[in-house]
């Protein structure tokens, strides 16, 4: 009889009034060893440090594993929910496929044991309570979905994707804070810090910042 895997999908970046909205999927299989993954916890929960140290390990771990990006552009015209799923959309994609993203080091990939997914039945844990197939359609998402409130606390999977998600948005940050100095995207990845606050009334918008925001849409 053919298992299911548990597909955990969780995303990072919902609220900053700046960058992209990134999600990550990742599942474990059943050789996945306990002892090593027990750190995971919900990315918000752990410390910057920490969260980097378990990203190697995540992904060693890990069956398979994608991450997916929705940019500002994106943001500004769909809306920030609807880009928000079609970053998850990606991310698992990218778990499926070994889609190329054009980020670096956050890349999507696929390790070696990752074509053991095509065929198998799966099930995705998504962490909230909006079905991504509500925004998309379900020709978009055509899996079987569970959603699931704080699931990345309760659910291994999601918390290993809250993990991703978030160490490769905030890299992206760090990347995008030398090409736009004096925001401190560094340090507050976009969200409205005061810090970020006082940036934009001194400096303005730039191309980054999501101008549907109304924090931003009142700078213009």
């Amino acid at each position: 009889m053919t298992q299911t895997l548990v597909i955990g999908v969780d995303e990072a970046g919902r609220g900053p009034w700046a960058g992209p909205v990134t999600a990550a999927a990742v599942v474990l299989g059943p050789k996945a060893c306990p002892l090593q993954l027990a750190p995971v916890r919900d990315s918000k929960a752990l410390t910057a440090k920490r969260r980097e140290a378990l990203v190697p390990i995540i992904k060693a771990q890990a069956l398979a594993w994608g991450v997916g990006w929705s940019e500002v552009d994106e943001i500004d015209g769909l809306g920030i929910l609807t880009s928000t799923f079609v970053a998850m959309q990606r991310a698992v994609h990218a778990l499926f496929l070994s889609a190329s993203c054009t980020q670096g080091e956050s890349a999507c990939s696929l390790n070696s044991n990752a074509q053991a997914l095509i065929g198998p039945k799966v099930q995705l844990i998504v962490d909230g309570s909006l079905h991504p197939a509500r925004y998309l359609g379900e020709k978009e998402w055509p899996w079987p979905t569970e959603i699931m409130v704080k699931a990345d606390a309760t659910q291994l999977e999601v918390a290993a994707a809250s993990i991703l998600a978030k160490t490769a948005r905030d890299a992206r940050m760090v990347a995008l804070a030398k090409d736009y100095p004096g925001y401190g995207f560094e340090l507050h990845a976009g969200y409205g810090t005061k810090q970020h606050q006082e940036a934009l009334r001194r400096l303005g918008p730039v191309a980054i910042h999501r101008k549907s925001f109304r924090p931003i849409r009142e700078l213009l």
